[in-house]
């Protein structure tokens, strides 16, 4: 009997060091995550950060929230992801946190077919419209900011005799994008209502997986990718991107 309880009490040591038959690391900081496993979502800009650490070290998903499944679960030491869906995941599941100190800086823009530098002006002329009326700093207090009575972007009674303007994004990352029923809301969709608002088209959203947006734009398929994209070199390579609309960040997830 005292042979059996042996048994069990080593095992029970085993699976508290080793999940899935590795070894826990408990990440503390952005350096720890050399030694870790790292959950991400696939073709995200956490997906290039993570991948300098070498695949033995990065687990990639093809949703935010299934890498947060994978944390909760224990397959995972951390997940990095952008702060503003971060914060969402952590409130929605218990024993989770945010690492005080960031995982990167970034910008985010809007993907643009290389040869479209006509939209690409608009574009720009339009952003910078509602920047300066101060239409972008109300929807961004709607989604992110404390201003409770913010009211929520109206889409304008305007002519749209311009056409439509396809949207490529993934509706995964609240508050920039997500589903509420059957509709797709978010910042980023309420800005580009305000932007055909100014260019007199109709937005047509197109939801797909994240490391499809690019493509969808170089094919043609979608005018635009608007999901949280941060305009980086690789990126650079094959999509044009319009002037940064908003300064994000990446976060760490951990469990408490």
């Amino acid at each position: 009997m005292k042979k059996v309880l042996a048994v069990l009490l080593l095992a029970c040591m085993t699976l508290s060091l080793v999940a899935c038959g590795r070894e826990k690391v408990k990440v503390n900081g952005p350096d720890d995550l050399a030694q870790a496993l790292t959950g991400v979502q696939l073709g995200t800009t956490g997906d290039i950060y993570v991948s300098d650490f070498g695949e033995d070290h990065i687990e990639r998903f093809n949703k935010g929230y299934e890498a947060v499944q994978a944390l909760l679960q224990g397959k995972v030491d951390a997940v990095v992801i952008d702060d503003q869906p971060a914060k969402t995941f952590v409130a929605e599941n218990k024993g989770l946190k945010i690492l005080d100190e960031e995982f990167a800086l970034e910008e985010y823009a809007i993907a643009i077919n290389k040869e479209n530098t006509e939209l690409k002006d608009k574009i720009n002329a339009a952003l910078a419209e509602i920047k300066e009326n101060g239409t972008f700093d109300r929807i961004v207090d709607y989604y992110i900011g404390q201003e409770q009575d913010t009211p929520a972007y109206t889409k304008k009674d305007v002519d749209r005799s311009n056409g439509t303007l396809v949207m490529a994004t993934n509706a995964e990352f609240p508050p920039y994008e997500y589903r509420e029923g059957d509709k797709i809301t978010g910042l980023d969709v309420d800005m580009m209502l305000a932007v055909c608002d100014i260019l007199g088209m109709e937005l047509v959203i197109e939801d797909m997986q994240f490391d499809s947006i690019i493509a969808s734009v170089i094919s043609g398929k979608a005018d635009v990718g608007v999901a949280g994209l941060t305009v980086t070199e690789d990126r650079l390579k094959s999509v044009d991107f319009s002037d940064t609309y908003y300064t994000g960040k990446q976060v760490i997830i951990v469990a408490e």
